[in-house]
């Protein structure tokens, strides 16, 4: 099985985190909350998992502010992580970068401003490891930041600003007065992993305003369940941005690191594209399949000319059409334009299915134990002529790569079109809200049910999922 997911989510067992939320840049989604003012703000521990959406811009994570002198963790527009601190005038910015978009990381930013070097009163750890940073200017000692003070405090974007974070958090939590170590909120499995401690609720001393954010309940997505009643108000954020892709079960989305012509709009946790005028390629998904079998649904938007399916490359050229390209098996669903009409490693064939309209949703199972492929409109499975059967593909072993890509394009240069991607972790409400035989995912329709006359259980594209199938 091959796969990018990030591997601090790949290993079974252990504490499941259930839920996470989701951040979309240019929505001013944050959470905040005024803190009751404390003058000792010498030492604090923000920790929490995120998986990051948009690269290459700069993006607030967690802020204390009163407008003038504010305290702030950011990832920069050169994707390192940072710290800085107004009153101050003092700046800690890693020397790693984070580019990774399909991956869930845990980040310990330790503060302790009575440290004796100036390098050790801000700290960060990235999955329990100790972090480089280059500093401008130094933290007074014993100085007090602005984190703690009776100011807002934001989780998710800038005070005043908009350079608000793109993507997902996860087991967010604030603790105040104490500079923990990073086995306070996670450990190193036997292979090697970072992952959660269970139990941090009862665990953890969270001192005043301290929180922790664990976002299960949706209708209340700030709510605190430390003890502390530290509870954020949720701006702009709805029940539908709480998910279960979260670092201990990381789902598939799009990748935007694959992305040609630059000229698709990844929006949602990347789980939204927006195919404008001039892209006629295509954009893949964060997994490389190889074996088993796999459900995705696409809903789609005011959209013609669309093309969803599978390829064994990426998108290389400008000339790369996904409904024509060698290699590719597609459905071009368009009601006006292309009547439903699948091609089979670039050629039309004859294949049974409703086309394809604003509003519907193309359902795609890729059984590659068998080297099958179906498309289904609202629930409705295709065939090919009339034996009820799926479309043969070759299998992934034979290809050049070893494996396919999940993909979504435009087959015109001049149309606009919309793709939402519910691969188990859906970012519009459901009506059914089924999942996978094996409890993973959230469907419109079920991933199960008799193909090519055998009973058939596809399953969401998720760590957990993916583990089992390697």
């Amino acid at each position: 099985m091959a796969t990018v997911l990030g591997a601090n989510t790949l290993a079974a067992g252990g504490f499941d985190v259930a839920n996470s939320c989701r951040f979309n840049d240019g929505s001013n989604d944050n959470l905040s909350k005024t803190f009751d003012a404390q003058n000792t703000r010498t030492k604090h521990s923000i920790s929490f998992w995120c998986k990051r959406a948009t690269l290459g811009h700069t993006q607030f994570l967690f802020e204390g502010s009163d407008g003038t002198y504010p305290s702030h963790i950011y990832f920069s527009s050169g994707n390192a992580l940072a710290f800085y601190d107004s009153g101050e005038n003092a700046t800690f910015v890693t020397t790693a970068l984070f580019r990774d978009s399909s991956a869930w990381m845990h980040i310990l930013c330790r503060i302790d401003t009575t440290q004796a070097a100036n390098a050790n009163r801000v700290r960060f750890y990235v999955n329990g490891v100790l972090s480089a940073t280059a500093q401008t200017n130094a933290i007074t000692q014993g100085g007090a930041i602005s984190i703690a003070k009776g100011v807002v405090h934001t989780i998710g974007k800038r005070i005043g600003a908009t350079d608000s974070f793109d993507g997902y958090f996860c087991e967010f939590i604030y603790v105040y007065n104490v500079s923990h170590e990073p086995t306070a909120f996670g450990e190193f499995n036997d292979d090697g992993i970072w992952i959660p401690l269970d139990g941090l609720a009862d665990s953890l001393t969270f001192g005043n305003n301290g929180f922790y954010l664990d976002f299960q309940d949706s209708s209340a997505l700030g709510n605190d369940v430390s003890g502390n009643n530290t509870d954020f108000a949720a701006n702009n954020l709805a029940a539908v941005d709480q998910s279960t892709d979260t670092c201990t079960n990381n789902f598939a989305t799009m990748n935007p690191l694959d992305n040609f012509r630059q000229v698709t709009a990844f929006t949602e946790g990347n789980c939204k594209l927006v195919y404008t005028s001039g892209n006629r390629t295509w954009n893949t998904a964060t997994v490389a399949l190889s074996s088993g079998k796999w459900y995705v649904e696409i809903l789609k938007g005011a959209t013609e000319h669309d093309t969803i399916g599978i390829h064994y490359k990426l998108s290389a050229a400008l000339t790369d059409r996904p409904d024509s390209d060698a290699g590719a098996w597609s459905f071009l669903g368009g009601k006006e334009y292309d009547d439903g009409g699948v091609k089979e490693n670039g050629s039309t064939i004859t294949y049974t299915i409703a086309p394809s309209d604003s509003g519907d949703i193309v359902g795609m199972y890729l059984d590659l134990d068998n080297n099958k492929l179906y498309f289904a409109v609202n629930g409705a499975i295709g065939r090919v002529g009339n034996a009820g059967t799926g479309i043969t593909i070759p299998a992934a072993s034979t290809l050049e790569n070893g494996h396919y890509y999940i993909f979504g394009g435009s087959d015109n240069a001049s149309a606009t079109m919309t793709h939402s991607w519910n691969f188990g972790n859906p970012i519009v409400a459901l009506s059914s809200a089924v999942s996978d035989a094996n409890g993973f995912g959230s469907f419109e329709y079920t991933p199960s049910g008799t193909f090519d006359g055998a009973s058939k259980d596809f399953l969401a594209i998720c760590s957990k999922n993916l583990a089992e199938n390697s």
